[in-house]
């Protein structure tokens, strides 16, 4: 699952970058789709989160409850302890791609709202990755707002560091 590895080597880059600037840049509150970078990478990892849940087959009452505890973690605002969850929601992940013989195996969610949908495990993945691809580019856009830059995370520049 080489685009899975490509998410997380991205979001470490993040917070490496993130650990090199000011610490209040993490918190500094600007006019975007989210007030601080803190608040778009704690949105990644709820939304990161809940799709584990979804793929392990969860059911819709339980993955809220277990949002509803993560606020309770945002409140805290430790870019840390933030850095620590996602590294072992990533092991979480890594073990359930790793479990899995067929990740083309179709599985079916329901929800109260969309109601329900057949999709493959790898198609529930690439929405992860892909989600989390569109909030890196809001956080480089938060960066630029606060007059630093960003830090490459495309995809090719995955694709260079692993061919080293």
């Amino acid at each position: 699952m080489q685009i899975f590895d490509y998410h997380l080597w991205a979001n470490k880059l993040v917070f490496k970058h993130l650990k090199e600037l000011p610490g209040e840049v993490c918190f500094q509150e600007v006019q975007s789709v989210f007030p601080t970078i803190y608040d778009t990478i704690f949105h990644m990892y709820q939304v990161d989160y809940v799709w584990l849940r979804v793929l392990k087959g969860d059911n819709f009452e339980s993955i809220i409850q277990g949002v509803t505890q993560l606020q309770d973690e945002k409140l805290e605002r430790s870019l840390e302890k933030l850095e620590q969850n996602h590294l072992q929601l990533s092991a979480e992940y890594r073990d359930f791609i790793d479990g899995h013989e067929n990740l083309n195996e179709i599985t079916t969610i329901h929800h109260p709202s969309y109601g329900t949908l057949k999709a493959s495990y790898f198609d529930l993945l690439q929405h992860v990755v892909n989600h989390g691809t569109y909030h890196r580019g809001n956080i480089t856009a938060i960066f630029r707002q606060l007059g630093y830059k960003g830090t490459q995370t495309d995809y090719v520049f995955y694709l260079y560091e692993i061919q080293k």
